[in-house]
């Protein structure tokens, strides 16, 4: 908390009042979006996995390049870094864990052969981008480039598979779903961004490190919008949505708002610092790739949560408290 500012009782009650009211919007959120999502996916002749990986991963993103683009701005991007390998980590080790435990995902093909190998190699380009302590600007500029390109990979295949779907008579315009899924998507950036606030109030008035902060109560809070749509779209039989705006997060994050923020200002941290965020980040992902079934286990789910559980012990460990 910085000098000369005190922490009062009502400040606590505003702060839980905003978590409240975010898990409250996150609910709402969830169910709207993952209806407006099928719609504009049946309208256009593409998967509904292919709007989550992109359209959907993009905006339930934008809390972490908020965050990001804020830290990097004021000079600190460290905190951009943390959230975004700490928003990683969630969106596996917890979101995708929780999710399957409620239901079992089967995850689509061209997820599996698209989406699950760039979000693997992510965090090894990130580390090896930091042995020598720092993200320069050019090494921001690497990783905007290859998210142009997996971008661009997606395009692709939202043609491909649009152009071999056959036309339906007197097809609906997707009106209606386009309208229920900026909604939802509304609806869960307001509940990132409350929770966010509250959790992050109540962090800091404990005197939690900054780095600390970023990698696990702000990563998390960010992260709300995935898990929302992970755990309704598996209860309405889409798992592909929860699946797609989970890898696809994971993609934005480690490319486009990390390449972003190192754009902007060059990140000088150890790379002992990010080792257990990018460790344990590609150990969720590497346990989440699905066998050949296809079909994603509860007992991964149980696992998923034993490295979650590790990931916060050495966040803690690393970060302390003051």
């Amino acid at each position: 908390m910085p000098y000369g500012m005190t922490w009062t009782l009502g400040d606590e009650v505003n702060d839980y009042l905003a978590l409240l009211v975010g898990v409250i919007c996150a609910g709402g959120g969830g169910e709207l979006f993952v209806r407006g999502t099928v719609g504009i996916a049946s309208s256009l002749r593409i998967s509904p996995g292919i709007i989550a990986a992109t359209i959907a991963a993009f905006a339930t993103s934008s809390p972490e390049l908020t965050v990001s683009l804020t830290a990097a701005l004021a000079g600190t991007p460290q905190i951009a870094l943390g959230d975004a390998l700490g928003s990683n980590v969630v969106n596996v080790a917890l979101i995708v864990a929780v999710a399957v435990l409620i239901v079992p995902i089967a995850a689509p093909r061209d997820a599996i052969r698209r989406d699950f190998p760039v979000a693997l190699i992510v965090p090894v380009i990130i580390a090896v981008l930091l042995l020598d302590g720092v993200l320069s600007r050019l090494d921001g500029l690497v990783l905007l480039a290859l998210f142009a390109g997996w971008l661009v990979a997606v395009v692709r295949e939202a043609r491909r598979q649009r152009s071999s779907a056959p036309e339906v008579l007197g097809e609906r315009k997707p009106t209606r779903a386009v309208i229920e899924g900026i909604a939802g998507l509304a609806l869960l950036v307001l509940a990132g961004r409350l929770i966010v606030s509250g959790a992050t109030g109540i962090a800091v008035a404990q005197g939690v490190d900054a780095f600390l902060i970023g990698a696990t109560v702000v990563a998390l809070g960010t992260s709300v919008p995935e898990l929302a749509t992970a755990i309704i779209s598996g209860l309405r039989g889409h798992e592909e949505i929860g699946l797609g705006t989970i890898l696809g997060s994971n993609i934005f994050n480690g490319l486009l708002i990390v390449g972003t923020a190192a754009s902007i200002a060059p990140i000088t941290i150890g790379i002992q610092e990010v080792a257990p965020a990018i460790v344990l980040g590609l150990a969720a992902l590497a346990l989440t790739f699905p066998p050949a079934s296809g079909i994603i286990g509860r007992w991964r789910g149980a696992i998923l949560l034993g490295v979650y559980a590790a990931y916060l012990a050495a966040m803690l460990q690393w970060g302390g408290v003051s």
